[in-house]
């Protein structure tokens, strides 16, 4: 897939504001050991390039099969350390283990992929884009963006991928 035509919010995503929170991103990642002020950074720059009502970075446990929120923007609703089961899921299959993205544009995919879609659906979230971060074939955690109803298009994957793609390496890091 090529960038030329892909578009964000009607802006190419070669678009100067587009590149320089990818370079924003990027030099926090390469500034700081600690986690928690890379999923900040994370969370405000896709606000501004995506726009969401809940993100969340998921940490993969591969042998317990366990997804663990390591961040949350909305800690009331879904805090950190608030775990799932995930892996045996057709979403656990499909992201989990095949390392492709899910993208859900309405109330159905939601109950399609959440088993807590009750929570979500009450809280107004009817889109999800959900990212697996990967290295060496191995999904390492996962990006989560939840919003009303049809908020998520396949051209947001272009974006939220080169993002997940920069921040694979802090999936090394241990949070502080």
């Amino acid at each position: 897939m090529t960038n030329s035509g892909t578009k964000a919010f009607g802006k190419p995503v070669t678009d100067a504001l587009t590149l320089e929170k990818f370079s924003d991103l990027s030099a926090v990642v390469a500034g700081t050991t600690d986690r928690q002020i890379i999923w900040k950074a994370t969370d405000r720059i896709l606000s501004e390039l995506i726009g969401h009502k809940l993100f969340s970075v998921l940490e993969y446990d591969h042998k317990n099969g366990l997804l663990r929120r390591c961040y949350s923007s909305r800690p009331d609703s879904y805090p950190v350390g608030g775990t799932k089961k995930m892996k045996s899921t057709p979403w656990g299959r499909q992201v989990l283990m095949e390392g492709r993205h899910f993208l859900g544009t309405n109330a159905a995919d939601i109950r399609w992929a959440f088993p807590d879609h009750g929570v979500l659906l009450a809280m107004g979230l009817q889109s999800a884009l959900n990212l697996p971060m990967r290295s060496a074939g191995s999904t390492l955690g996962t990006l989560n963006l939840l919003d009303g109803s049809g908020h998520y298009r396949q051209d947001h994957l272009i974006i939220d991928r080169q993002i997940a793609d920069i921040l694979v390496p802090s999936f090394a890091l241990a949070d502080h």
